[in-house]
């Protein structure tokens, strides 16, 4: 059996409907993983193809990451947890995040909502030794113009990894993190779709290309892997060497 068949495991992707979190998703699927993402449309035929989503082959729920109660409500429809990837994520433009409402919208998705949905299943975790891994961001080491509560929510997620990483290891969890760079997903189309855009961010990128979601799943799928079953509280940036 290889290193990386997740046959017979349980695997939750919290944002799994599109981009990052859909390739993971597919990626843990495509090894024999049972998978559920949750989103934020009322059924799974809501998502279009068009904008990166392929839902085949995995349960959805949809789950408002901007609410406790929702989270806290929400009942694991395939089974006792094996691995928890927190792969939600949001951005509001046009200055939004200066102001408050933006700010808290952002942060209460993307960060407040880590430790939620790690608190809520901690126990199953524990039970079978499993691992979370969340996706935080280069940005959470640099400064995004414009968007500065994405930002901050990316910087809090690499600490909280580092955090969980150690309060949960006691409980035969490890946590780690990754943090992509510029990858082609519907997020990142206010750059992807601008040519001078695209052209200046490819330049401060050592490999001259954006990522695929694929590429940031391989690194997902090493640390929930017993490959990596001696690294804890890590983030590792898969960024084509943006951040050298």
């Amino acid at each position: 059996m290889s290193d990386t068949d997740f046959t017979d495991k349980n695997v939750l992707v919290v944002g799994g409907t599109s981009g990052i979190g859909n390739g993971i998703a597919q990626s843990f699927r495509a090894r024999g993983a049972n998978v559920e993402v949750w989103g934020t449309r009322a059924k799974a035929e809501d998502y279009d193809a068009a904008d990166g989503s392929d839902l085949s082959g995995l349960t959805y729920q949809q789950v408002d990451m901007g609410s406790p109660a929702a989270i806290a409500e929400a009942n694991l429809e395939i089974g006792t947890l094996d691995v928890l990837v927190l792969s939600q994520g949001i951005v509001a433009y046009k200055r939004a995040e200066f102001e408050q409402e933006g700010w808290d919208k952002v942060m209460a998705v993307n960060l407040d909502s880590l430790i939620h949905c790690s608190e809520k299943f901690r126990p199953d975790l524990s039970e079978r030794e499993g691992s979370i891994i969340i996706i935080s961001s280069v940005s959470g080491i640099r400064a995004n113009i414009g968007n500065p509560a994405y930002a901050a929510s990316k910087a809090g997620a690499i600490s909280l990894t580092k955090s969980l990483g150690q309060a949960y290891a006691r409980d035969g969890i490890r946590v780690n993190g990754v943090a992509p760079g510029l990858v082609d997903t519907k997020l990142t189309k206010v750059t992807t779709d601008n040519p001078d855009r695209l052209k200046g961010a490819l330049r401060s990128i050592p490999l001259r290309r954006t990522g695929q979601p694929e590429e940031i799943a391989g690194g997902v799928l090493f640390l929930a892997s017993p490959l990596a079953s001696y690294v804890c509280g890590q983030t590792i940036f898969v960024d084509g060497g943006m951040t050298l």
